[in-house]
C-alpha cells in the first residue's frame, strides 16, 4: 500500500474509533459479548493489526490500543490505559532493537537536549497522571481521548504525501 493511502486509511480508522468510543459511552450500546474463544481470536487479530500499524508508524500504538481495549473488552478507560502500557512494552522493545540495528537512534545523539527535556516531561507526566488516576472521571477522559484521536487523524491525513 502506498504511504499516502496508508496514512489516509489510518486517519479514517482513528475517526471511526473516536466515534465508536464516544457512542459506546453516551448510549446503551453494550459490549460485543463474544464468547471467550472468539474474543481471544479477535484480541489477537486486533493486537497483530495494531502492532503492524505501530511498527509502520514508529509509535507504541496507544492511540489505537486504548480505544480497542475499551471497545473489545468493555473495560473502563483508566484500566484500558494501564493495560495499553503493558501491551505496548513488547512493541517498544522490538522497535528499540530494530532501530538500534539500523542506526536510527543516531538522531538522539544529535538532539540530546531535546531528548532529555522530553524524557523528563514524560516521566513527570506519568507520575502526575498516576496520581490523578482516581481523580479525573471517565466523563472527562472519554471526550479528551476522542479529541486526541481526531486531532491525530487530521495531522496524519495532512502529513500523507501524495501517492506517486
Amino acid at each position: 500500500m502506498r504511504t499516502a493511502t496508508l496514512h489516509k486509511v489510518l486517519a479514517a480508522l482513528m475517526v471511526l474509533m473516536a466515534a465508536a468510543l464516544v457512542l459506546t459511552h453516551t448510549t446503551a450500546v453494550g459490549s460485543l459479548a463474544l464468547p471467550d474463544p472468539a474474543l481471544a481470536v479477535t484480541g489477537v487479530a486486533a493486537g497483530f493489526g495494531i502492532g503492524v500499524v505501530a511498527a509502520i508508524m514508529g509509535v507504541a500504538g496507544g492511540e489505537l490500543l486504548i480505544p480497542t481495549i475499551v471497545l473489545l473488552y468493555a473495560v473502563g478507560i483508566k484500566t484500558a490505559g494501564s493495560l495499553s502500557l503493558v501491551v505496548s512494552l513488547p512493541t517498544m522493545l522490538v522497535a528499540f532493537a530494530r532501530y538500534s540495528r539500523d542506526g536510527s537512534f543516531a538522531v538522539l545523539g544529535a538532539n540530546v537536549r531535546f531528548t532529555a527535556i522530553m524524557v523528563a516531561g514524560s516521566v513527570a507526566g506519568a507520575l502526575l497522571g498516576g496520581l490523578l488516576l482516581g481523580v479525573i472521571p471517565d466523563l472527562v477522559l472519554i471526550p479528551v481521548l476522542a479529541a486526541v484521536l481526531l486531532i491525530s487523524a487530521v495531522k496524519l491525513a495532512r502529513h500523507a504525501p501524495p501517492d506517486a
